[in-house]
């Protein structure tokens, strides 16, 4: 029996050390959105709404490295792989930091996003090499803790550096944050995954390895679930920044809405920390998306059938905003825990097709749900609410397998 890796460092140096690698790609994606605008009128002024690529680029070229870094951890150990990931997308940044162009930009975009996969494969990785079970949900739960201070303090960070020194200035602080994310793991956290464990980079290998992951009906059913909870999040992501903007006129301060709804949201890794251990991921995943259905159906009556003051229709809009936050909180975390649990032989190819796949499915759905804006949050929120029928009721299947096993 190979002997499990054991870490020097403290507990809560581990969970804030994976929550900064995890978090590369929260920053990477919040900080960008307040200063769009600014972007399009600098590089595309004729077609303002293609630097909506922005985002999708970074999260393409973050799933397609997602496949790759997985795999090549386990050949060559966690920290070869965010080191080179972390190459990758400070190579990235430095070049959307000079970029003369939208299509430069959208270069550096996905460049970065497929170096930022590294960081973020190798925290779930580290996670499941020392941990597992509700044990690992607990963990995963903390890092989500401080992971989701980032959202708070981004968009104002994105905004605050855009109108002091510029938007490009915002680059130079990606690359910085790699750099310390990274230059922490190397420095601090002993290598997690033995000489004794690694598997050979081989195709036969990778998809013997796929092809098992796919074939396992909870890993299977907890990607789709996942999928979907990652589809609501980034559909109100795209779309949050107009809908302030151009529904209730308050772009000027979206940052600190944003950060208020991420602040308060951030609360709900602390509540599944809590519960978690006592009535199991899946529950809690199940219970999260019923009380999301019910807010969403009463959001969209709201709309629908009544004829709201400016104020009340913001304040519905925005709980609704944080009821989806909310919700992701307590699904992805626990859903990627549900999908882990029986691979733990291949913890990184795991992670990075779970990731992958959940993360490029995700955007598919996505896009087009926030492409169909029409200047209110109505078609947003009807999304929303197909996805969590959907992923409640995956969820509710993976309950119903697990009781009959």
């Amino acid at each position: 029996m190979v002997a499990r890796p054991t870490t020097p460092i403290s507990r809560a140096e581990l969970v804030a050390m994976l929550a900064m690698l995890a978090a590369t790609v929260a920053f990477s994606i919040d900080a960008m959105l307040p200063v769009l605008p600014d972007i399009a009128q600098s590089l595309a002024p004729d077609a303002l709404n293609q630097v909506q690529l922005v985002f999708a680029t970074f999260v393409v070229g973050m799933g397609f490295g997602t496949l790759f870094a997985g795999p090549l951890s386990d050949t060559y150990g966690r920290h070869k792989i965010a080191i080179w990931g972390a190459v990758l997308y400070i190579t990235g940044a430095l070049l959307g930091a000079l970029a003369p162009d939208l299509e430069t930009m959208l270069i550096a975009r996905t460049l970065q996003g497929v170096g930022a996969a590294g960081p973020r494969v190798v925290a779930v990785a580290i996670t499941r090499d020392l941990f597992s079970g509700r044990q690992m949900a607990r963990i995963v739960s903390f890092v989500m803790i401080v992971f989701t201070l980032v959202p708070v303090i981004a968009p104002t960070m994105g905004a605050v550096i855009a109108w002091a020194f510029g938007w490009r200035t915002i680059y130079y602080t990606f690359a910085a944050f790699s750099l310390l994310s990274v230059a922490w793991l190397v420095l601090r956290q002993p290598e997690t995954l033995l000489p004794e464990s690694r598997r050979p980079f081989r195709t036969k290998e990778i998809w013997s390895g796929v092809r098992e992951v796919f074939a396992n009906r909870q890993v299977f059913l907890a990607i789709c679930a996942q999928t979907l909870i990652y589809a609501m999040l980034f559909t109100t992501l795209m779309s949050s920044q107009q809908i302030f903007d151009q529904s209730f006129d308050l772009g000027a301060s979206y940052p600190l809405w944003f950060g208020l709804c991420a602040a308060i949201s951030a609360s709900a890794s602390l509540l599944n920390a809590a519960i978690v251990l006592r009535i199991g991921m899946q529950r809690v995943v199940a219970w999260s998306l019923a009380i999301q259905i019910l807010i969403s159906i009463g959001f969209i009556a709201s709309m629908t059938l009544l004829t709201l003051p400016w104020d009340t229709a913001f304040a519905c809009f925005f709980i609704w905003l944080v009821s989806v936050f909310y919700m992701a909180g307590l699904g992805i975390g626990n859903l990627n825990a549900v999908a882990m649990e029986p691979m733990g032989h291949m913890a990184g190819l795991a992670a990075s097709i779970i990731s992958a796949t959940a993360t490029v499915a995700s955007v598919v759905i996505a896009a087009p749900i926030s492409l169909s804006f029409d200047g209110t949050p109505l078609p947003i929120a009807i999304g929303v609410l197909g996805a969590a029928i959907v992923s409640w009721m995956i969820v509710i299947r993976i309950n119903n397998a697990e009781l009959a096993d």
